[in-house]
Order: C-alpha cells, then structure tokens, then sequence
C-alpha cells in the first residue's frame, strides 16, 4: 500500500443524497436533563445511544461539556429548560430550591423525578410531591429511581429492567412510558403520584422479600448447631472426658446444614399442602388465607433457594472431610489398631451398601435441588410454559423431598433403635430432622387420593358446596390427581 492510500481514511462519508446523520437527529425528540451527576451522564448517554437528542442544563456548562457525550448539547438550566417539552430533574430533593426561577419556564412541562431519599420514608411527602409542590404548573412524573447509572451505561441486558412510574396525568405517564420503552426497559404503571413515596423507599429495603426465609434459615442453623453441639460434642465430654471439640468448625457445621435444608425444602412445600385442607374445609376457593398463609405462600422461592444453599454448602463440607488433620490420624489411628490385632482385612457388607446407596441418593438429591434452583432463575423460568414450570417446582419438587428425606433414612439406618445413639436422653439429629418432611409427604399422599383430588380439582374449578352450580369435569382431567402446589 502506498503511503498517499494509508492517508485515506477508512470509513469514508455516505454520500450527501442519503442524508447526515446531523439531518436525522435533528428529527429525533429532544430530551432536557437538569444535573450533570453520574446519573445524569448515564441517561444522557443512554438517550443518545437510544436516538434523542439531548439538552443538557448546567451551572456551569463549559466546565460540564466535557463529561456528556459530544451528541448531547450542554448549556444553561435556562436555555435547556426552555427547549425541552420532557426534562429529567437529576438533583437531590435539598437543590430542588435552587430550580425556583425555572418556575416560569418549566410551566406545562413533563418533570421526571429521579431522586432517591437516604433513608425509609413513613410519613413525610416524597420527593416527587416536593417537586411537584414547588412546580404547580408542571406534571411531575417519579420514575428511573430504580435503574442505577451502571445499569443505564451498559443497557438492561445487566441489569433491572423495570421502570417504577407513578403519576397524576396519564398522558404525562405515557409519554415517560415509551420513552422508557424505546430505550429497552419496562414500564410500570404504579398509579398516581401518591405512589411516589413507596417507589422511593423500594431502592432502599434491604431484601424485602427475604428476611423472613432468612431469619428462618439462621434460626434453624442455631438451634441444629446448639442440638448437635449437646448430642456430639459435649456429652463424650462430660461423660467420659473425651475432647473432642474439633469437631465445631466443620463436622458439627456439616451435620447442621443438611438438617437446615431438609427442614426448610419441607416448608417450601408445607403452605401448599395448608392451604389445599383449608379449601377442602371450606369447601370453596373463594375466601381468602389468612395473611400468615398469603406470606408464608409467597415466600417459598426464597425458602427453596436457601435450602438449595445448605444442600451445596453440605455437600462441599462434606468432600473435604478427608482432607482434615484429625481424619488422617484416626485413619492412622485405626490402621496401627489392625495391625497390633493382626486383622489383615476389614470387610462389613451391611455398611458397605448403606453407605454407596446413601452417596447415591444423595447426588440425586442434589442434582433435582440444583434443577428446582436453576428453574426459579427468571432468565430461566420466563423460557418455560406454566405446565412446564410448575412440572419442575412440584413434581420434581416433591421428588427431591422423597430422595432427601431417603438419603436421611440410609444416614440413620438402624441407629434410631440403638440406645446409645440417645445422648442426654435426646435423639440423634435425623430423628428430629424427619419429623417434617415425612409429615408433608403423607399430606401430599392424602392429597393425591382420587376422593380427596378430584374434590379439590371441583373446588379450584369454582364449585361450591353452598351454591348449586353442576358441572362435569373434563374428560382428561377426571382421573387426575391434582397439582397441590398451584395454590
């Protein structure tokens, strides 16, 4: 190549009969934003990326130009204020007073409000009313308080996709709404602006929907551990002088944690089967659970998912169990034991057996816990028909309970009948871990009788036993047995 070709540019210009691609963003909405934080240059970035045209107002504009993106023109509040129709109010709620001589020029216009409050609001107006307040002639709209300026960079392939928006002017709401569409998220409509304060304080909340599983979860690790704690490693203490409290850090913690998830996949399951007796008892669908149930019932993704987590966590503990010191010398121990006896071969056929089909049934376990977790993931669960889903989280559900609750019995065995396995007149810990699981499977069995099925499947279809309303159900549905965990 010669030199004069290298001083060619590669990507020459299109042609003037097609068109610049000034001439197409001078068709393109404009978009004002008041504010040049990290927030502001993430949207502003984002709405050029999405076709706008973008205004920004700064106090200081050539300081600012800088940051913005070279498509996105930045000057004056004033001057932005004036142009845009739609202006993104990107301050905190303490500057919003220093907006005031925008009053006039803000007047019919559509103001979204993006502030977040440091702490949970219970009483006072939210930030989108203060606004709302100071600017009376504008239509304030709260919305993209919830997407983080990362998640405007990079685009809502990683991150939230919805878009809290709440409103007193519909149409005001709609123009947000599509704007918001048209640069890849979700719109929800949340209602009027009185919403604002519940759409401020949702960043805020700190795994809502998982304190209640997760305090459940702590308090059932406690209670095993202390129980293990008594039974294994305090009584040969007390008893007979043995130390052995080695064991705390990772033996009575991999005891613990299996006990923790069979407990809590047995109160995934539970509400289900509650809530399929009470319509029985009632004998209709149409009265609604109490409100311990309706939590308890919208709660057990959460409460799956930890038991998934303590099922992992057992099975990691449980493949470095070799790898510890104190394993090594009892295995020394036991060794240098043979050979003093003379016992060239140790060979019991019974615990042979037990222990490959305990391993066995417990990868299993394992293996439809891992398919319940991956199936509750959304990217995952959006893929799949209602059938399909609810296939995997009750009938494999139910299956990974059968096969956990069947690794427990080959754990246990026979040792349940053996007094010495009870230390401190207290039972081993399987026992007490049984109790449960078994419980809700004979719940599930009841259930899925063809009296006590086909009963449900009436009430669920709408039948009531105080109203005389006769149907037949269908034909493919009549030898069924029904899915208790659609509750």
């Amino acid at each position: 190549m010669s030199q004069g070709d290298m001083k060619q540019p590669l990507l020459t210009s299109p042609p003037a009969t097609q068109g610049s691609l000034t001439d197409h963003l001078t068709d393109a909405p404009l978009v004002g934003i008041l504010g040049t934080g990290d927030f502001s240059r993430s949207l502003a970035q984002r709405l050029v990326a999405s076709g706008y045209r973008v205004v920004v107002g700064s106090r200081t504009p050539k300081r600012s130009a800088g940051l913005f993106p070279e498509e996105a023109d930045v000057t004056t509040q004033q001057e932005a204020a004036s142009r845009a129709e739609l202006v993104f109010v990107g301050l905190f709620v303490e500057h919003y007073l220093t907006l005031r001589g925008l009053k006039e020029v803000l007047a019919g216009k559509v103001l979204v409000d993006v502030s977040n409050g440091t702490q949970i609001n219970h009483n006072e107006p939210s930030n989108a009313e203060q606004l709302a307040a100071l600017f009376p002639d504008s239509v304030v709209v709260k919305g993209f308080n919830v997407i983080s300026a990362w998640t405007l960079q990079t685009g809502p392939r990683d991150g939230s996709r919805q878009v809290l928006l709440c409103s007193d002017s519909v149409s005001a709401k709609n123009s947000v709404a599509q704007l918001s569409r048209n640069m890849g998220f979700i719109p929800v409509d949340l209602g009027r602006l009185s919403s604002a304060r519940n759409i401020e304080n949702a960043p805020l909340r700190l795994f809502p929907t998982w304190t209640r599983p997760i305090l459940c979860t702590l308090s059932l690790f406690l209670f095993f551990f202390l129980f293990n704690f008594l039974h294994d490693v305090l009584h040969p203490y007390i008893t007979s002088g043995r130390n052995v409290f080695y064991k705390l850090p990772v033996e009575t913690v991999n005891v613990t944690l299996p006990a923790v998830a069979m407990v809590m996949l047995a109160l995934v399951y539970l509400p289900g089967l509650l809530a399929a007796f009470l319509q029985l008892q009632r004998d209709t669908k149409y009265r609604r659970f109490p409100d311990w149930l309706d939590r308890w019932l919208l709660a057990r993704k959460q409460m799956g998912l930890l038991a998934f987590l303590c099922a992992a966590l057992h099975a990691i503990y449980s493949l470095c169990l070799p790898m510890r010191r104190s394993a090594r010398y009892m295995m020394l121990n036991a060794a240098s034991k043979m050979v003093k006896e003379g016992q060239a071969e140790v060979w019991d056929e019974e615990a042979v057996w037990r222990m490959e089909l305990y391993l066995s049934v417990g990868i299993m376990a394992l293996g439809l816990l891992s398919l319940l977790a991956v199936a509750s993931l959304p990217s995952v669960s959006n893929s799949l028909n209602w059938r399909e889903f609810t296939f995997i989280q009750s009938r494999l559900g139910y299956a990974a309970l059968f096969m956990s609750t069947l690794h427990t019995l080959l754990f246990g065995w026979d040792r349940a009948f053996q007094p010495s396995s009870y230390h401190f007149y207290l039972p081993p810990t399987f026992v007490l871990v049984l109790a449960l699981p078994c419980t809700v499977l004979l719940g599930r069995l009841l259930l899925a009788l063809p009296c006590v099925s086909l009963r449900l499947a009436r009430i669920r279809r709408g039948w009531e036993k105080q109203r005389c309303i006769r149907f037949q159900l269908p034909e493919n549905e009549r030898n069924g047995t029904e899915d208790i965990s659609d509750v």
